[in-house]
């Protein structure tokens, strides 16, 4: 994993000189699962709180779980800070989706370029990277995902590169791929998942937006894996004050990008798909 350090600086290093963003291309550092291209202001600390249900329908949903709302999927409760207007820390604790829970996630974000009205910088460029440390208890059994021989077989780490535009006042896009290694699966399994995604926001009015959101995970696997494409709906309701809140739609069940990214099973044609919601605020620190 060691190796993969030197191959991102690389690639990241002759970026840094690119212009500032002036352009706000999106409201939230999340769309719906997937990271934006927007960081916070320097010395602004953001605290959050997301929450997925259970099915709505399917098997699992349905009246007997009251489609869903009995029933916690994913939580989510953390921090994102501005060290700089360009640099992003985050720590976020979720209870996870997949084999792998009780997630401990930190993870930073580099905005490499920022749109402006120019031609110089057409589009905003972001750079994030993530570790994922499962705190899950250790299983005896030599064949649970959780034996963890080793605390690195903890770990899992996500590297994704974010290109955004804003066309207009109405409608903004986003392209992102990414690079998720995970240290520790099963037998059949591989440890890497390369996905492929996008994203829009559509502009309501002065408060309102719609978000659509698709993730592909390309997984190269030996194993036999029912694997679906996170897919995502939103409505995003800035409430000004520094307060933001958005309800969504989505058959990805985990909230992190090691989680969603590469296990989501859940099929919306199934009616295999949940209602979620993220609350935030901002604090000048």
């Amino acid at each position: 994993m060691r190796r993969l350090y030197p191959i991102v600086a690389i690639l990241v290093m002759p970026l840094l000189s690119m212009g500032q963003q002036t352009l706000p291309i999106f409201k939230d550092r999340k769309i719906i699962n997937s990271f934006s291209t927007e960081t916070l202001p320097r010395h602004m600390l953001d605290f959050r709180v997301a929450h997925r249900f259970g099915d709505m329908f399917g098997e699992s949903g349905g009246w007997p779980s009251f489609y869903g709302f009995e029933s916690a999927r994913d939580v989510l409760i953390g921090f994102e800070y501005g060290a700089t207007d360009n640099l992003l820390l985050g720590l976020n604790r979720t209870k996870g989706a997949g084999p792998l829970r009780m997630l401990v996630n930190t993870y930073f974000k580099y905005k490499l370029a920022g749109q402006n009205n120019t031609l110089e910088h057409p589009v905003a460029v972001t750079f994030l990277a993530m570790n994922s440390i499962s705190t899950m208890p250790k299983s005896d059994e030599i064949s649970a995902i959780n034996n963890f021989p080793k605390f690195a077989h903890r770990m899992t780490y996500h590297f994704q590169m974010l290109v955004a535009k804003r066309f207009s006042e109405v409608v903004s896009l986003q392209f992102n791929v990414g690079y998720t290694h995970r240290n520790f699966v099963d037998l059949d399994d591989v440890n890497y998942v390369i996905n492929v995604g996008g994203a829009g926001r559509f502009q309501l009015n002065r408060r309102l937006a719609i978000l659509l959101e698709a993730n592909l995970p390309l997984r190269f696997r030996n194993v036999d894996f029912e694997a679906t494409a996170p897919l995502g709906i939103g409505l995003e309701w800035e409430t000004g004050g520094g307060h933001a809140f958005q309800i969504n739609l989505t058959n990805a069940g985990g909230l992190s990008e090691p989680d969603y990214l590469a296990y989501t099973t859940s099929n919306w044609a199934d009616g295999e798909f949940r209602l979620g919601f993220t609350i935030s605020r901002q604090f000048k620190i």
